[in-house]
């Protein structure tokens, strides 16, 4: 039975599946969609719910995959898009969890800001916690704050905006949000740690992420076959909704072309 290159749901919306071994598939995780156990009924946009409900329904894509099981192992906020790994065991998600814990998953994002940096490359290294004032958010906090280490380069900038590739070394919640935005060049589209204003055009928010942030390219050693692994998302149509032309990304003869396209 050939197995679809996309998840299906009832509801019409297709996923694209990036990468697909015998323990795990990497997607690309479109805006909107929360990552919450089943049982958090407050919004429809559950995607844990939704891939386990439609893998209960034996909808076509998990069938032809004797698909029984699909968790994420890690996690991607609401309005980021791009590369989110999936595994197909609970023994899958504690081994390649462990991965993201013992900081051998190499992550890239970008990130559109306001701005423009006056660094071209920098690395943020403030600690993170809860803010207490607010439920959700983040805030640095240097006391009781957890270790956090994120490495921004600067890419191209235009009049008002500066695109960055931003490496996350650890994995806190809104930890690349955080540190931008205590950098003084908050993501653009960010309502929660930037000022409204950073909300884009309408027309590019149809054409692109609300929040400009994507999750780009997901490298690792496999656990169980020792093969070096590297997941890439597109980058065109994210590029075009902040005015970038792919050639932004540049590469000058070290391949970051070839790892962006």
């Amino acid at each position: 039975m050939a197995k679809p290159d996309c998840i299906e749901l009832p509801t019409g919306e297709k996923i694209p599946i990036l990468y697909e071994d015998r323990s795990v598939i990497a997607i690309d995780k479109p805006r909107g969609w929360m990552l919450v156990p089943v049982s958090w009924q407050k919004t429809s946009r559950n995607l844990h719910a939704a891939l386990t409900s439609s893998i209960a329904a034996k909808d076509f894509w998990a069938r032809s995959r004797n698909l029984r099981y699909l968790r994420f192992v890690h996690r991607l906020d609401a309005d980021t898009t791009g590369v989110l790994l999936l595994a197909k065991s609970p023994g899958a998600v504690h081994t390649y969890g462990d991965l993201f814990e013992s900081r051998q998953m190499e992550k890239v994002y970008l990130a559109v800001v306001e701005g423009v940096p006056k660094q071209k490359e920098w690395t943020c290294r403030l600690k993170l916690g809860p803010d207490p004032k607010e439920r959700g958010k983040m805030k640095v906090d240097a006391r009781h704050g957890k270790a956090a280490e994120t490495s921004f380069r600067v890419l191209q900038t235009s009049a008002a905006t500066t695109l960055l590739e931003a490496r996350p070394f650890t994995g806190r919640t809104h930890q690349i949000r955080v540190h931008l935005a205590e950098s003084g060049h908050p993501v653009v589209g960010d309502e929660l740690y930037g000022p409204a204003r950073s909300r884009p055009r309408q027309s590019a928010l149809i054409a692109g992420p609300a929040v400009g942030l994507r999750a780009i390219s997901l490298s690792y050693t496999d656990p169980f076959t020792r093969r070096r692994v590297q997941i890439r998302a597109p980058v065109e149509e994210f590029l075009r909704a902040y005015g970038f032309p792919l050639s932004s990304l540049g590469g000058e003869g070290r391949g970051e072309e070839a790892l962006y396209s």
